[in-house]
């Protein structure tokens, strides 16, 4: 949905580091790049045993806005949770390098003024506590679209990142739509799944379709438990949208799809709510949310809210999810939106609210 926002006030929080003086604790850590290409964390001392237990996941729809307009907001849920790992979908900010050259999605571009005053607020927001506690890396697009970024706690760094579904690939996922960080005991993959849209196109109903089976292709072939969260652009069942019947007779421009499957709103077709149960059946996955929480929550039990303005008002989806292997079922202690309401409260300025999740220790 298009959002207008006010012009960005002055915040004082963004005067504790000088743009011009070395951010303490770089968030962006020392990594190095393998023969392969893939990011590996540096040593630094004895690496600790212990691996994330709590993690929060947020579809920003721009972070750099995010951190000029709701700075404040989005660190107090972070300091009150603490994750261990936050993933971070829409990040919206371009990647590395000039027109007409290679990109390098790992970095922030910082070619022209604007890209190098809006890397510096990017960097001062994260060398601020409590982000300054983590490592951060990124999966960025060519342009201002998309993106992924994933921040983890320096004590808890993971042995492997790499950013495909094919974890033997050292390109990025077009889009910048996946950042997979591999520990001893399990995956962490955070994605931001392309929307189905609204037609048989190459860039709607047919890259949907190849996604998905990529997602089948890559859960079945895992060798450890699977951590899976992120906008995964679906509303799996009926009580995960707040009005099944709008939702399912849903029409952009009075289209109308070939195939009863395929219409209705985009997240809650039938096709893609039937490959979605798939994946799940397939990898032996389980809905961490659906899991505690069985019955429908029209306040607190959807991740995203359309515009208050217009047909949408009022309308939400659960798009955003923690998935979870079966192996880890036992571990889940809680998994909560933290988002409600149509007038979007504590969503902290996106129209997705942040998601979290936390696991036992392992035994």
């Amino acid at each position: 949905m298009k959002r207008f926002f006010k012009p960005v006030a002055k915040d004082d929080s963004f005067k504790r580091t000088c743009l011009s003086c070395p951010a303490p604790n770089p968030p962006t850590g020392d990594v190095s790049v393998d023969a392969k290409g893939d990011c590996k964390a540096e040593e630094a001392g004895e690496r600790e045993r212990r691996e994330p237990r709590k993690f929060l996941t947020w579809n920003a729809n721009s972070f750099l806005l995010r951190l000029k307009k709701n700075f404040a907001e989005f660190s107090k849920l972070v300091q009150a949770l603490d994750p261990d790992a936050i993933a971070i979908q829409e990040v919206r900010i371009p990647a590395a390098g000039s027109k007409g050259a290679p990109k390098n999605p790992s970095k922030l571009k910082d070619d022209t003024s604007s890209s190098r005053e809006e890397k510096q607020v990017l960097m001062r927001a994260l060398s601020t506590s409590p982000f300054n506690n983590y490592q951060v890396w990124w999966s960025l697009s060519d342009s201002k679209y998309g993106g992924t970024a994933l921040l983890i706690k320096r004590e808890l760094q993971p042995e492997h990142v790499s950013f495909s579904l094919d974890r033997k690939s050292s390109k990025h996922e077009p889009g910048g739509r996946v950042i997979l960080a591999e520990f001893e005991s399990f995956y962490l993959l955070n994605t931001y799944v392309p929307n189905n849209g609204w037609t048989e196109e190459e860039n709607s109903f047919q890259r949907r379709r190849k996604w998905d089976k990529r997602m089948i292709e890559f859960v079945v072939q895992l060798d450890k438990p699977l951590i899976w969260c992120g906008d995964l652009n679906v509303s799996h069942q009926d009580i995960d949208v707040s009005h099944p019947e709008f939702f399912s007779n849903a029409k952009s421009n009075g289209y109308v799809p070939p195939n009863k499957e395929d219409c209705g709103q985009p997240g809650f077709t039938l096709s893609e709510r039937w490959r979605f149960g798939n994946i799940l059946s397939q990898g032996k996955l389980i809905d961490a949310y659906r899991f505690l929480h069985k019955e429908k929550d029209m306040e607190r039990g959807f991740t995203w809210s359309g515009n208050p303005i217009g047909k949408y008002r009022g309308k939400r989806m659960r798009i955003d999810y923690f998935i979870v292997s079966e192996q880890l079922k036992e571990r889940i202690v809680s998994c909560d939106i933290h988002g409600y309401g149509i007038e979007l409260e504590g969503f902290c300025g996106s129209d997705h609210c942040p998601v979290s999740l936390e696991l036992a220790q392992a035994t």
